[in-house]
C-alpha cells in the first residue's frame, strides 16, 4: 500500500548510530523500516526508547551487510530472522520480514519474505503492525494508525487465532491497553481473552513476569487489572493478588516525576505475607535481587506509622530510608479508606523523616574491643551489640569517646 502520511522520526531514530545501521542495511538497495515501539511513540509524540528495524533481506544477508559496514553483528536468532547490530555501543534488533508457516505456542516455523503487508499480518496488534521509513513515510496495513490515535487496542484479524498462536498475546493485549488504551476495551479481544485465559496458565514464569511488570509500569494499571479480575483472568497469572484498592492508594502518593516502580506496585497487589511473596517470586521466576526486594516490601515496617521521630530514626538506621519509606507507603495503602484519611498526617511525617535521614555509622569496631583487652570471640560481638543498642536508644548522639566509655562499663 502507499503510505498514508508522514511522521517525524524522534529521538534515537535520528541518532548517528541509527543512521549507520540503516545505511548498512540499505547498501544494496533494500529499504529498511522502523517497526514497533519507536513508531508508536513517534506518532504519539512520546519519548522514543528502543529502536527496532525490519528489512526485506534474509538474515544471512543482513549479517553480511552489517559486517561489511564495519559494525558488529550478533546472530541472536537466525532461524527466526533476528540479528542484533551494534553501532557505537548501542544494540539494534534487526528482523527479516517473515510469514508463519506453522505456529505452536511461543515458537513458530517461519519463512522469509519481502512482502511488508504479509509480515505485518503476523503481528499481534494493529498498533504493532505499523512501520515507517527512515524519512518518516508511514505504512499502515490494518488500521493501526487510527486505532493508536483513538486509544484502541485491537488484534490483527481474529483475536482467538492470534492468541492461540502465542498465549502470551493475551497478556500483551491488556498490557498495551494499560499503556495506550483510552477507549473502551475492544469487545472481541476481551471476549477472546476471557475464553482462552485458562489455556495461558502454562506460560513460563519468565514470560509472564516480563509482561506483568510492564503492565504494572503503566501510568495507571488499576482499571486494566480490575478488568482482568472481573473476567477471572488476573487470577490465572497472579492467583494470590488481592483487590486493587491498596495499589490505587499507592498511586495517589507516588512521588511526582518518579519513574513507576513495577515491583513495588506488584507488592501492593499482594497481602503482607512473606509465604505468599516467596510463592509469587517462584512462580514469576524473579531474580534473586527482585525476590529480596519483594520480600522486603512485604515485611512489616520496623516502626509503625504514628511512632515518635526517635523511633522512626532507629528504624531508618536498621532498614535504610528507601526500604522503610516504601514499607510505610504500603502499610498506609493497606488500611481502609477512613483509616488512610486518619493516618495520612502520620504517613507524611514519617516520609519527611525518611527524606531527611542521613545514614549513621556505629563508631566502634571489633579492633576497638581487642585494643581494650577483650580477646576475640563471641563476647566481643555481644558487647558491641549492647553498646550499639544503647547508642541507638540515645538517638545516635553519643560520640566515639562516649561509646568507648560505655564499652568499658559493660566489659568491666
Amino acid at each position: 500500500m502507499n503510505p498514508a502520511e508522514k511522521i517525524e522520526p524522534r529521538g534515537r531514530m535520528t541518532a548517528r548510530e541509527t543512521r549507520a545501521v540503516l545505511a548498512a542495511l540499505g547498501a544494496e538497495g533494500a529499504e529498511p523500516r522502523f517497526v514497533g515501539g519507536c513508531v508508536r511513540d513517534s506518532v504519539l509524540g512520546r519519548p522514543v526508547k528502543d529502536v527496532d528495524i525490519a528489512t526485506p533481506d534474509p538474515p544471512e544477508q543482513v549479517l553480511a551487510l552489517i559486517q561489511r559496514a564495519g559494525l558488529k553483528a550478533v546472530p541472536t536468532g537466525l532461524a527466526h530472522g533476528t540479528v542484533t547490530a551494534i553501532s557505537r555501543g548501542r544494540p539494534f534488533e534487526v528482523t527479516s520480514l517473515r510469514i508463519d508457516v506453522e505456529t505452536y505456542g511461543r515458537h513458530a516455523k517461519v519463512a522469509f519474505t519481502d512482502d511488508w503487508e504479509a509480515d505485518a499480518g503476523r503481528r499481534d496488534l494493529t498498533i504493532n503492525a505499523l512501520s515507517c521509513t527512515p524519512d518518516g513515510r508511514l505504512f499502515d496495513y490494518f488500521g493501526g494508525l487510527e486505532d493508536l490515535r483513538a486509544g484502541r487496542v485491537r488484534f490483527v484479524g481474529d483475536p482467538r487465532a492470534r492468541i492461540r498462536e502465542d498465549y502470551l498475546r493475551l497478556l500483551r493485549f491488556f498490557r498495551f491497553h494499560a499503556h495506550y488504551g483510552r477507549a473502551a476495551p475492544d469487545p472481541d479481544g476481551l471476549a477472546a481473552a476471557g475464553e482462552l485465559a485458562p489455556e495461558a496458565a502454562n506460560l513460563s514464569g519468565e514470560r509472564v513476569r516480563a509482561e506483568l511488570l510492564r503492565l504494572m509500569a503503566a501510568p495507571d494499571p488499576v482499571p486494566v487489572l480490575d478488568l482482568m479480575a472481573a473476567r477471572a483472568i488476573l487470577g490465572v497469572f497472579l492467583p494470590d493478588a488481592t483487590d486493587t484498592a491498596a495499589l490505587a492508594a499507592v498511586l495517589e502518593i507516588e512521588p511526582d516525576g518518579s519513574a513507576p516502580d513495577a515491583l513495588f506496585r506488584l507488592a501492593a497487589l499482594l497481602p503482607a505475607d512473606l509465604a505468599v511473596g516467596r510463592k509469587v517470586a517462584r512462580r514469576l521466576r524473579l531474580s534473586r535481587a527482585e525476590q529480596t526486594q519483594l520480600l522486603g516490601l512485604l515485611e512489616p515496617p520496623d516502626a509503625a506509622l504514628g511512632s515518635d521521630e526517635k523511633a522512626l530514626r532507629a528504624a531508618l538506621y536498621r532498614r535504610g530510608g528507601a526500604v522503610l519509606a516504601a514499607q510505610w507507603r504500603l502499610a498506609w495503602a493497606r488500611l481502609g479508606p477512613k483509616q488512610r484519611a486518619a493516618r495520612r498526617t502520620n504517613l507524611n511525617a514519617a516520609l519527611a523523616v525518611a527524606a531527611g535521614w542521613q545514614p549513621r555509622s556505629f563508631p566502634l569496631k571489633g579492633r576497638d574491643a581487642r585494643a581494650r583487652g577483650v580477646p576475640a570471640g563471641p563476647r566481643v560481638g555481644r558487647l558491641l551489640a549492647a553498646v550499639e543498642a544503647w547508642w541507638i536508644a540515645e538517638d545516635f548522639t553519643p560520640d566515639r569517646a562516649a561509646c568507648l566509655a560505655k564499652f568499658d562499663e559493660l566489659a568491666a
